[in-house]
């Protein structure tokens, strides 16, 4: 009898076991089911740093339930993350960058979503006297001048963008950056390139949206604006699952369509700073 009760109470022992080893698996799996619902989004330091995401994307959890990782990188990072099939969609703004990414055939589609502008920022006394309206004469100003100006090197779209209105100035860039003395790339966002021209008194080319978000000001203000050269397109689009099968296609493109419309454009025009409006949607 004794010998039978051992075994009954072994029994229950192991049929407790079993039951328990099955929970990890159990959570796995709710765990694996709640994370197709989510998508990467690889975008640019701008975007993020500017607060929009921060506004934007629980607008879109809403409209469809879907949660989006966003990695906030330099706009050649990001589409680099396409091409490697680490991002679902790709939210950046180097329009020759991306029309080569979907050449490529790493992306399906660029669409348009929106668009600020570029502004040269510096010491409010501006020393090397750049104020003004010519983006490419307040850059041959800073090269005469020495003055110090930083980049910030991590090819980014303003990255990009400020190559170009050195190349446009007729002052040579070795490698990637201009060949005056006081010209340093910290290889880093808009924000930290921010802070290193308010600590050190000096010249950086930002977009408008961070600028506007951006606290830690000092004695920095707008000195060059308004240049049409100075126009800042952004594009978004869904990495192609025939180059990474991985590719959360379906999610990816409800966001891009999403955004495109009616109600995502609406709430990008919506997003203020003190009643500043910092992103013009302009979606076809």
């Amino acid at each position: 009898m004794n010998k039978l009760n051992g075994l009954r109470t072994m029994s229950k022992t192991l049929k407790s076991i079993r039951a328990l080893a099955l929970i990890p698996i159990a959570l796995c799996a709710t765990f694996s089911i709640a994370q197709t619902n989510a998508i990467v989004m690889a975008s640019t330091t701008s975007t993020e740093q500017s607060g929009l995401f921060t506004y934007l994307l629980p607008e879109f959890k809403k409209a469809s339930g879907i949660d989006i990782k966003v990695v906030a990188v330099g706009t050649g990072q990001a589409i680099d993350m396409g091409r490697r099939g680490d991002a679902d969609v790709l939210f950046v703004h180097d329009q020759v960058a991306e029309e080569k990414v979907v050449a490529e055939g790493f992306a399906i589609k660029r669409f348009p979503v929106m668009y600020n502008d570029f502004v040269l920022i510096g010491p409010a006394a501006d020393p090397a006297k750049a104020k003004g309206k010519d983006i490419v004469e307040a850059l041959k100003k800073l090269n005469a001048a020495n003055a110090n100006f930083v980049s910030r090197g991590d090819k980014s779209g303003t990255h990009a963008a400020e190559l170009r209105y050195w190349k446009a100035a007729g002052i040579e860039t070795p490698g990637d950056k201009p060949a005056f003395a006081n010209y340093k790339a910290c290889g880093c966002g808009m924000g930290p390139a921010l802070n290193i021209a308010a600590s050190s008194g000096g010249y950086v080319l930002a977009d408008r949206g961070t600028w506007l978000s951006f606290k830690n000001r000092g004695d920095l203000a707008v000195l060059v604006e308004g240049d049409t050269r100075l126009f800042n397109q952004y594009g978004v689009m869904v990495v192609n699952p025939a180059k990474h099968p991985q590719t959360k296609v379906v999610e990816a493109q409800k966001f891009v369509d999403w955004v495109t419309s009616p109600a995502g454009q609406n709430v990008i025009a919506g997003y203020k700073i003190n009643g500043e409006q910092l992103f013009f949607p302009n979606a076809k």
